[in-house]
């Protein structure tokens, strides 16, 4: 197995650098995640520019941690479910949405149950959803607009959950208490 560099912003490629102290600056770390990808500045601007135009979509914090854990539970992603379940936590999501997510059973809302459902779809069918379930997501409430703020939330997970499995991302110390494991 390759060792991916941790980069700090002393180590890190010049490009990558600003962001590194951006993170440092505005969470107290650079995480990790950021300190991998920092190996390749696209890939770090990248994650980083698509996490927020998801956050500035139309969902409100429990959908965008909806969509967020749906998908990193279903990638299996060792690093980012511990810290969505830290995010989850400061951005004021209850914790019977984040366990819901965490552990695979009925969320608490049939809205948020849908938004689930739909964002499985589009990552297992890899954006070939069937009508039924398009016709499913709109009928609880969502719009054309948010079936494509998944495809968002979709590709900005798969480039951090892609990224944590290659480089076997250990998980940061403020995240580590919410350490997780797939069922089953």
């Amino acid at each position: 197995m390759t060792d991916f560099t941790l980069h700090t912003e002393d180590t890190a490629p010049t490009e990558s650098r600003e962001i590194l102290a951006g993170a440092k600056k505005s969470m107290g770390i650079v995480p990790n995640l950021y300190a991998v990808m920092a190996e390749a500045p696209g890939l770090l601007k990248a994650y980083k520019e698509l996490g927020d135009l998801f956050q500035a979509s139309s969902f409100d914090k429990d959908e965008l941690t909806v969509v967020w854990q749906a998908i990193n539970v279903e990638h299996s992603c060792h690093y980012c479910v511990p810290a969505h379940t830290a995010i989850a936590g400061s951005m004021g999501v209850s914790q019977d949405i984040t366990d819901a997510l965490r552990n695979e059973t009925p969320l608490p809302s049939d809205k948020l149950e849908a938004l689930r459902t739909f964002t499985l779809s589009v990552v297992r069918n890899r954006g070939n959803v069937d009508d039924a379930a398009v016709k499913a997501f709109l009928d609880a409430g969502y719009t054309q607009r948010q079936i494509l703020e998944v495809v968002l939330g979709v590709a900005q997970k798969t480039i951090s959950n892609y990224t944590n499995h290659l480089a076997q991302t250990p998980v940061d110390a403020p995240f580590a208490k919410f350490e997780w494991h797939k069922a089953g």
